[in-house]
């Protein structure tokens, strides 16, 4: 069986020996299966170190010492499985007899004393039964525990002044379990970006942050739904909402599909925002997500303030009895928002991102790294472990090599991919093609750095064939143009036939009439 990955078991340790979630809530948090949160708690236990100097070790010291040696473990003896219908049966009665799991458990266990299951497992085993069943539960919001957020559902126009072009404002909703405190904002998207903006605003609204955010099934958050409906969380593109979570010292436990009542609570705030904010808006014009927030946050004081019949107290009132007390103090730092994704390291020891390069220790060439990037840093990551570190570059083509990172006398000629290769590869297609490429060489402080586009311009020639290729970086060495996209487009357009280059023209265009790749009417 596969092992599950340091991050995740430093992860279910910080929910339970950090924030005081239950074996449950960090199971739940985590996707993981109770039994193996147990494991991994009573393991933590065992190794007698602070849960914060644990939690600061990279991912190759916590293995190191989370697994020092591999312990085989022999299979249980069988056991006798619980009758969960009469469990379940006499679970229904629990408010007339006061009966409870635990002494069901009980019961089980003195009946089968030799080979009975542990409580955690009987626990496990009884969930599993009533996910088959769909049993219907009153759920109980403990004071500070919980916040949910969900999106509305109904967006509200935002007119451009200047075009008359109409945007779709999206509402966000944020709502405290135990009190149904509310916090209302508005963005341009759904994006992530914008996402995680609501809720900061969210929690400094609320002055402080509960144990547990719950999402709802929100692509910002939540990735996608395996067949058994369970919810997975995708490790890069949902990462920014994940140390989200961290830096307010938060557990993740997004809403299961098919469930609505994970979501009762947010569905309720959601439709009270729709009636007593969103309609009172409607016939209100705004020009900005600006102005809507001003007028969403006057309406908004008015909805918390209002008396909810049921309690007799505003929500303001229960916020201030039930949540506020319990809320964790905000952290000191702002947060600062990333984006997360996954890389393999090129040829030329760099990684890709958003048409930019990156350099990396020339150790890590063809292995998967961990990019986190803001609009002013990129730092990449291996197993935990900051292997580099670079401003942000803001234009496409732009590369940043740390000579650090460089190899020392590296031999070209071993390398599958090497200088000579490729001007070999440009000779046989042609003199100009040939010239081309050895520009491109001296632009670059190292070759390598220049593998990506000379592979991406010299395969054209498998498209539009030698000669046309040549031809046309001709006309690129002429006019200095050095550009990927800017050669796809003289191929595409044969800017160099709409006037003479030089003399040989003539000779060119009766190579392409003798090709055998001939393309377009221009040839008929």
């Amino acid at each position: 069986m596969k092992r599950v990955s340091m991050r995740k078991i430093s992860e279910v340790l910080r929910l339970h020996f950090k924030l005081g979630l239950s074996i449950r809530q960090s199971a739940n948090a985590t996707k993981t299966s109770r039994g193996s949160v147990s494991n991994y708690c009573s393991r933590f236990k065992e190794l007698s170190i602070e849960i914060d100097d644990f939690l600061s070790l990279n991912e190759y010291e916590q293995e190191k010492l989370f697994y020092p040696t591999v312990v085989s473990i022999k299979p249980q003896t069988s056991k006798i499985m619980p009758d969960y219908n009469y469990v379940h049966h006499e679970l229904k009665r629990k408010k007339q007899t006061k009966v409870t799991l635990a002494l069901l458990y009980e019961e089980y266990k003195e009946a089968n004393p030799t080979n009975c299951y542990g409580l955690t497992q009987f626990r496990e085993y009884y969930t599993r039964f009533t996910n088959t069943i769909n049993p219907s539960m009153k759920i109980v919001h403990i004071s500070g525990e919980k916040v949910f957020v969900d999106y509305s559902g109904l967006t509200i126009p935002i007119v451009n002044q200047k075009t008359g072009e109409i945007t779709k404002a999206q509402i966000f909703v944020a709502v405290l379990g135990a009190s149904g405190y509310t916090y209302v904002h508005a963005t341009y998207s759904q994006k992530q970006r914008d996402f995680i903006l609501s809720h900061t605003l969210a929690y400094d609204f609320f002055g402080g942050t509960p144990l547990i955010v719950v999402p709802d099934n929100l692509k910002s958050a939540v990735i996608k739904n395996n067949k058994e409906k369970a919810i997975q969380i995708d490790p890069t593109s949902a990462e920014s909402y994940a140390a989200l979570a961290r830096h307010y010292n938060m557990a993740v436990e997004p809403t299961r599909p098919y469930k609505p009542k994970d979501k009762a609570k947010v569905e309720l705030g959601v439709k009270g925002i729709q009636r007593w904010i969103l309609a009172s808006l409607r016939h209100q014009t705004f020009f900005s997500v600006i102005e809507l927030n001003d007028a969403i946050s006057l309406l908004l004081d008015k909805y918390n303030n209002k008396i909810v019949k049921k309690f007799n107290k505003s929500r303001i009132q229960m916020f201030e009895e039930l949540d506020k007390p319990f809320l964790q103090t905000l952290p000191q730092e702002k947060y600062v928002y990333r984006e997360y994704k996954e890389a393999i390291v090129s040829q030329s020891y760099h990684v890709f991102l958003e048409g930019a390069e990156y350099s990396v220790p020339f150790k890590y060439l063809g292995i998967k790294v961990f990019v986190a990037y803001s609009s002013q840093s990129v730092a990449i990551f291996y197993k935990g472990v900051q292997i580099a570190l670079h401003p942000k570059l803001h234009f496409a083509g732009s590369v940043s090599t740390l000579k650090e990172h460089m190899p020392k006398n590296h031999e070209y000629a071993k390398e599958r991919n090497n200088p000579g290769r490729y001007l070999s590869w440009a000779k046989d297609i042609g003199v100009n093609t040939l010239q081309w490429v050895k520009n491109e060489f001296e632009k670059v402080a190292y070759p390598p750095n220049a593998y990506r586009k000379l592979n991406a311009v010299l395969s054209k020639a498998k498209i539009y064939g030698k000669s046309e290729l040549d031809v046309a970086l001709e006309y690129a060495l002429i006019h200095h143009i050095s550009a990927t996209a800017s050669i796809e487009s003289i191929l595409n357009k044969k800017l160099y036939l709409q006037k003479p280059i030089n003399n040989t023209m003539a000779v060119s265009i009766e190579l392409f009439n003798n090709h055998d790749y001939l393309r377009g009417n221009i040839y008929n």
